[in-house]
């Protein structure tokens, strides 16, 4: 239990009580021990002095009256008599000195030589006197314990003195020799103290289980606390059956005596049931069993376990509240889940009126018998709500439930009474409960006749909440219960208002995103092409598919874009161009572009110098763009531009970063055309080159964007030959056809990107359709052609544009003539318009300006732009075109249609 709070399993831990008895037992040996040595020490001290004492006396008496001391002492020379004797009796008797002395106290002998003949130190006046004398001085040789005898003489007189002695430096020696044994015997009692203390704490050890006294008196107190504040009853019976303790709360379950301590199972007056599971001491795991009036759930294990004292513990649990309880938590537990699958159920799609339905079908199926759904016009339209409310015109979106009631049907415009709970509370945005409507509290008031009628058929109780997203009213959900006998309550009052609530949000998300939607579609339809123009050149057929909505961008909007201009000459340009990412700022994006192509082809543009002025427009956009606020500008736009002559056959295209077109002949092999490649717009820094080639009629242009050909189900590779061998296979339709079959052949189940497809079969124009003559740079050569063109005109039966024809060609011939050198061209080609075309060597371009009254000429090219429907001028390799269109009687002609 030390571990339980922290510390080492110690004996020594000082916070134990087995440590500190341990400690102080030991503390105790050892004070002992000290004192014990001390004691020794002392007597063993005091034994040496006696013994020094002893020795120097014995010593000392033994040489006074050895023979021939007192004759030496009365000789002429004591020291030399008396030295050596007093050396070997002091070497042989183990003291430090043997000094004879003069009564005077002269020293006759000494151990050291040059202290003879010099004053004794000591007391000499007891010896004198003929008594022994023995003190503790400090002598010439140092601290020491010394003897005193007389020298008696023949007649008893005392004749001389003899002293011996040992000094303290020995007599320690002495004591210090016995130390060993001191110290070993210590030792061993020490020893034997610590071992029998360490038995005596490792048991107490095992009865605190390491715990220090404040830790048991703590854990004590704890104890007893949470004993009998616990909720649970725990009784503890030993194993003769007794009760060893019981808390407060098994007295109160139990219903026992205070002094039930000691009394036997048996004894309790308890159920059989009860006391025989008790007394067995079985394990028992929330078993159940009637007390009184109360349901006691009791486990029961054994105390033995791991060498415990015999017995068991049961704890013993109310259960006749919780019973009661379990019933409102299955209840809670149930409207939780009927929210979380509502969360998975409604708002699975960006659609309102499919979410009200959602909503009424899983109200209808898991909460009511019917459920309604009524929206606000605003709501419906995707537009910006405002307050919806009594007043305001509701459309019934959303109707489920099993039976014909009096409800109003779909569709059906609904204003609520403002008068009624349901109008007020529709105005401030407050649910309402009806639980019983056959009272006719006056929410009959909107419609008596209704109202009845759903009486009738056993609608009984009803609850309308307002469908409330962003403090704004979209309108109100309504539900109906007939069939459940059990009336609405104010649970299922708060229940619904939390469904309602979480069905709003997914309502106004539909909202927002059908509005965002619509307005993208609305963007992007006005920015693509709406119909096919009027040309002689191909004829044409496209798709445009959009991704599909979820998969790329607001509902698929993306930046794909197709285009055919018709240009001068009869010619037509066919243009396909693909606008990286989806989104409004990619449709945005691709209307620019799409502008741009139309503003540069209008100068009649080869293609190659078309696409480097694209390009030079997308690198100032993107310059021009914040990165931070508009993205990555249009970075990431290709284009293919196709020119195609019907006249001549010719077509000219170039490319920048888009796929090859495909160019199926007239014999049906379909194959790519290698068109130079260069890199996408807006990259700058590469030329563009232009692919120049000749198309029988009958051939077919196939452009498209990557849509088309990438899929995530297969290699690009794979998709261009699939796109290839598709085309081959169906060459002999006509282009409408082409494009469905490609579709059904290439289109994916989900498009994941836009598809912009757009066929064109060649056509060349007859050549009875078109007329041509050589000028020679003579003004008298204007009169032969005027009368050469006014003739072909009548050839061709429309011979009242003469005159305004051969006004246009003398004016532009005749400029020709003056403003220019080499020859000259004139052509007249009938398609849909008459077109009138003057060539020369000259690339001076010709201007409209308004003549002064004074002025002799420039008013030929002002009339020339009067009577022309359109003019203009387009340059060649050997100089410039001027042409004019003139409107004629439209002929039927075959023309492509498109989605």
């Amino acid at each position: 239990m030390a571990g339980r709070y922290g510390r080492p399993r110690s004996v020594l831990g000082m916070r134990t009580v087995a440590g500190q008895v341990f400690l102080l037992q030991v503390a105790i040996v050892v004070l002992l021990v000290a004192a014990s040595m001390a004691a020794l020490f002392l007597q063993s001290r005091a034994d040496s002095e006696r013994e020094a004492r002893n020795r120097s006396v014995a010593v000392a008496e033994t040489f006074a009256n050895s023979p021939g001391i007192a004759e030496a002492l009365k000789s002429p020379d004591p020291t030399a008599v008396l030295q050596p004797k007093a050396e070997e009796a002091r070497k042989h008797s183990g003291v430090d000195f043997i000094v004879v002395l003069s009564t005077d106290g002269i020293r006759y002998t000494h151990p050291l030589p040059d202290r003879i003949g010099k004053q004794f130190v000591g007391n000499l006046q007891p010896a004198l006197s003929g008594e022994v004398v023995t003190e503790k001085i400090t002598g010439t040789i140092g601290p020491l314990v010394q003897a005193v005898v007389p020298v008696p003489g023949r007649n008893g007189t005392v004749v001389g003195l003899v002293s011996a002695g040992i000094t303290i430096e020995h007599v320690s020696g002495v004591v210090e020799d016995q130390f060993p044994l001191l110290f070993g015997a210590a030792a061993g009692v020490l020893l034997l103290a610590t071992g029998g203390t360490a038995l005596m704490t490792r048991r107490l050890r095992r009865q605190t289980h390491g715990l220090g006294p404040v830790e048991m008196t703590r854990m004590y107190e704890h104890h007893d606390a949470v004993l009998h504040a616990v909720r649970e009853g725990v009784l503890i019976v030993g194993g003769d059956g007794g009760v060893l303790l019981a808390n407060d709360e098994a007295h109160r379950l139990l219903d026992l005596p205070t002094d039930v301590e000691g009394h036997q199972v048996t004894e309790l007056g308890l159920d059989p049931l009860t006391t025989r599971l008790l007394s067995s001491g079985r394990i028992a795991n929330d078993e159940v069993y009637p007390v009184g009036d109360r349901l006691l759930a009791v486990n029961q294990r054994s105390t033995d376990k791991d060498g415990g004292p015999p017995g068991s513990v049961a704890t013993l649990r109310d259960t006749t509240e919780l019973r009661a309880l379990t019933g409102s938590a299955d209840v809670a537990r149930g409207r939780l889940k009927l929210l979380y699958d509502a969360g998975t159920e409604i708002g699975t799609t960006l659609d309102v009126v499919r979410t009200c339905e959602e909503l009424a079908e899983f109200a209808a199926a898991r909460f009511a018998d019917f459920a309604t759904v009524d929206l606000a016009e605003t709501v419906l339209n995707g537009e910006e709500p405002t307050a919806a409310g009594a007043g305001n015109d509701l459309r019934r979106t959303a109707f489920s439930g099993a039976g014909d009631t009096a409800l109003y049907p779909l569709g059906e415009l609904i204003r609520f009474v403002p008068t009624t709970r349901m109008g007020t509370g529709l105005r401030r945005g407050e649910a309402v409960l009806e639980a019983d409507l056959t009272v006719l509290s006056g929410w009959q008031e909107q419609d008596p006749v209704r109202a009845r009628k759903l009486v009738e058929y056993g609608i009984h109780s009803m609850i309308a909440v307002p469908l409330r997203a962003r403090g704004v009213i979209l309108g109100v959900a309504m539900f109906w219960r007939a069939r459940k006998p059990q009336s609405f309550e104010a649970e299922d009052l708060s229940l619904a208002e939390e469904l309602v609530a979480r069905a709003a949000v997914s309502i106004d998300n539909a909202r927002r995103y059908s509005r965002e939607h619509t307005m993208a579609v609305t963007l992007q339809r006005s920015l693509l092409p709406r119909g096919l123009p009027q040309q002689d050149a191909v004829d044409v057929a496209y798709r445009y598919r959009p991704a599909q909505a979820g998969l790329g961008g607001l509902g698929g909007v993306g930046g794909d874009w197709f285009d055919i201009i018709p240009l001068p000459g009869a010619r037509v340009a066919l243009v396909v161009g693909d606008v990286v990412g989806h989104g409004l700022h990619a449709a945005a994006t691709m209307g620019r572009l799409r502008t741009a192509v139309h503003n540069f082809s209008s100068l009649d543009l080869p293609p190659d110098e078309l696409l480097g002025h694209l390009d030079e427009l997308v690198a100032r956009i993107d310059q021009d763009e914040d990165a931070e606020r508009a993205g990555a500008g249009v970075t990431g736009a290709t284009c293919i531009y196709v020119i195609y002559d019907p006249v001549t056959g010719h077509c000219s295209m170039a490319r920048a970063g888009h796929h090859q077109p495909v160019i199926v002949h007239p014999d049906g092999r379909a194959e790519f055309a290698d068109v130079p490649g260069s890199p996408p717009l807006g990259l700058g820094g590469m030329p563009f080159e232009t692919l120049e080639l000749e198309l029988p009629e009958g051939s077919r242009l196939v452009l498209y964007t990557d849509g088309l050909v990438e899929d995530r189900g297969r290699e690009i590779d794979e998709g261009l030959e699939l796109l290839r061998l598709t085309l081959a296979q169906n060459s002999t339709g006509t282009p409408e056809q082409t494009c469905e079959a490609v579709l059904r052949a290439l289109l994916p189940a989900h498009p994941r990107d836009d598809i912009a497809l757009l066929v064109g079969r060649t056509r060349i124009m007859d050549s009875a359709r078109i007329a041509e003559w050589s000028v020679p740079p003579d003004p008298a050569a204007v009169a032969r052609v005027r009368a050469a063109v006014t003739r072909q005109l009548e050839d061709w039966g429309v011979g009242e544009d003469a005159f305004t024809t051969e006004l246009i060609l003398s004016e532009l011939v005749t400029n020709a003539i003056r403003y220019s050198s080499g020859p000259i061209g004139v052509r007249l080609i009938r398609g849909r318009s008459l077109i009138c075309e003057v060539s020369d060597h000259s690339s001076t371009s010709p201007h409209l300006r308004q003549a002064a009254t004074t002025d002799e000429g420039g008013r030929g090219l002002f009339l020339v732009a009067q009577f022309a429907d359109r003019w203009g001028t387009r340059y060649t390799a050997n100089g410039k075109v001027i042409w004019t269109e003139q409107p004629l009687p439209a002929e039927p002609r075959p023309a492509g249609r498109g989605e």
